[in-house]
């Protein structure tokens, strides 16, 4: 298939930041002294902020939300401070796509303003023709909406866009707008369901979805 675009997630796709997030987030309510299931951390990968937060105040009704985020976004400030590692093969990809002269994109779950600070932190700042963050949708992932606009932006058919995930939730919302998928799993569950390819990397998906 020959494509005209090619969609990017941000957090766990391109970005090595997943882990980093929960980390923070198990510190923030460690020093709210809230103890949480195991495992409860990663039902949020890949979901937006209020998405995120509804989970938590529906198993904690009481929790102060405002410190919660406070206490975890200045944890994974910190932690981005240090460095954001970039997933294997991601530079790679992105140079094999600019020989290819295709238009990229990112459509993330994240706020523009955090987006825009982890891509500059990463060193990927001018790669991408448009960023679509969650504040650009009325309904984020898992939603079609981030894709489908990514894709209008571009001025490119959805239908004819590949796109990288590393989640379900990410993965139903390209799925959903039509695009190819691969799916490349990063440290929560998946079942494949959404993903025309599931690949161990960056470049064995795209290998897999015959773009190079």
């Amino acid at each position: 298939m020959t494509y005209q675009a090619v969609i990017f997630d941000l957090d766990g796709t391109l970005l090595d930041t997943e882990a980093q997030a929960i980390a923070a987030g198990q510190r923030a309510f460690d020093q709210l002294g809230i103890s949480i299931p195991e495992g409860f951390l990663y039902q949020m990968v890949g979901v937006d902020f209020h998405t995120g937060m509804a989970q938590i105040v529906r198993r904690w009704p009481d929790i102060d939300t405002a410190a919660l985020d406070k206490i975890w976004a200045k944890e994974a400030r910190d932690m981005a401070a240090r460095g954001i590692p970039l997933k294997p093969g991601a530079l790679d990809l992105l140079d094999l796509i600019d020989t290819l002269a295709l238009p990229k994109a990112i459509a993330t779950s994240s706020f523009a303003h955090s987006a825009a600070q982890k891509l500059a932190a990463a060193g990927l700042s001018d790669r991408f023709d448009t960023v679509i963050s969650v504040d650009c949708v009325s309904e984020p992932k898992p939603a079609p909406a981030p894709y489908l606009l990514a894709a209008e932006r571009l001025g490119v058919t959805a239908h004819n866009c590949l796109a990288f995930e590393d989640s379900e939730t990410g993965a139903q919302s390209a799925f959903g707008a039509g695009m190819t998928v691969v799916l490349v799993p990063d440290i929560g569950k998946t079942t494949g369901t959404f993903a025309h390819h599931v690949a161990t990397d960056l470049l064995q998906g795209a290998a897999m979805a015959k773009l190079t």
